[in-house]
């Protein structure tokens, strides 16, 4: 069983900077891709970012392609997620998940394991 213990949230003024992280312990993280989404009441969780097991592929969303980076540190079993240029939309919880499989999609579906969450709130 794995557990992901996200932390670094906040509350920023629009066109500022977060780093987000996620510790995962109880599993082998270096054989786990890695995934941030995040969600707004009343909507679905919507996929960020993910990495690769070994860090050496990543994906973005169009919405925050070139403004936020997903890496990881696999010695520390931790996923970090720099956010920068940060836009009032970007207001939502952030969640960590792990995945057992090689290349997950974007679905929600294919990770196993979620963090629960931390606050990300933008002012404009």
């Amino acid at each position: 069983q794995v557990q992901l213990v996200e932390s670094g949230g906040g509350l920023m003024q629009a066109g500022g900077s977060l780093r987000l992280s996620c510790r995962a312990s109880g599993g082998t993280f270096n054989r786990l891709a890695m995934g941030w989404f995040r969600q707004t009441p009343g909507k679905e969780r919507e996929f960020v970012a993910r990495i690769s097991w070994s860090g050496l592929s990543a994906y973005y969303a169009d919405s925050v392609k070139g403004r936020f980076t997903i890496s990881r540190d696999n010695a520390q079993n931790t996923v970090y997620l720099q956010q920068f240029s940060l836009k009032p939309e970007d207001t939502a919880v952030y969640y960590c998940a792990a995945s057992s499989r090689a290349v997950p999609s974007s679905a929600h579906s294919d990770y196993t394991y979620w963090g629960q969450g931390t606050q990300v709130s933008v002012s404009s």
